[in-house]
């Protein structure tokens, strides 16, 4: 076994006048140690900063990795979406066929996915992909007249923009 080191005292300097001299140099090391002191806080402070952007930052991209899979499959199912709304309004659902599509239904809804598109709704080419267009004097704005397939959403992703028939305001004609 090794023996612990011993620290050698730091001769008095005959100089410095004993005592007075220690103090002296006592302040100084103590002044060392509070500069040392406030490097380390400092270095464990930015150590604490860099650890919660790096969780932050982990939780963000984790969260982006889960909507983009949730995002990826709800696209695949949106045919099958499409043949039970069809299928709705034409009465065609009943018996096992309904209580799956119920449960489909439901199952898209709880992962986040929006339908939105009704009739009457302004057009706003950022939600809406207009397949026809008309001239109307039933509207004072672009107006969504016919909704050929519904939009689909997920948060602010859009999956699907919502297709639609659109009517502009017919221009009045000059009479003069």
């Amino acid at each position: 076994m090794d023996a612990p080191e011993e620290q050698e005292a730091a001769p008095v300097s005959p100089s410095k006048g004993g005592k007075a001299g220690r103090g002296a140099s006592d302040g100084a090391a103590a002044e060392a140690l509070r500069v040392q002191l406030a490097e380390r806080t400092a270095d464990v402070q930015r150590l604490q900063a860099e650890y919660a952007n790096y969780r932050k930052r982990v939780e963000r991209d984790r969260a982006t990795v889960r909507e983009f899979a949730v995002s990826s499959v709800l696209t695949e199912l949106l045919p099958a979406l499409d043949a039970i709304g069809i299928a709705r309004d034409h009465g065609e659902l009943s018996g096992g066929f309904k209580s799956v599509a119920d449960q489909i239904q439901a199952a898209v809804v709880k992962l986040g996915l929006v339908t939105y598109g009704q009739k009457g709704d302004a057009f706003d080419p950022k939600i809406h992909e207009a397949l026809t267009h008309t001239y109307s004097p039933d509207v004072a704005e672009d107006t969504c007249v016919e909704i050929f397939q519904p939009g689909y959403k997920v948060g602010e992703r859009i999956l699907r923009p919502a297709r639609v028939a659109v009517a502009e305001p017919a221009e009045e004609e000059d009479t003069n």
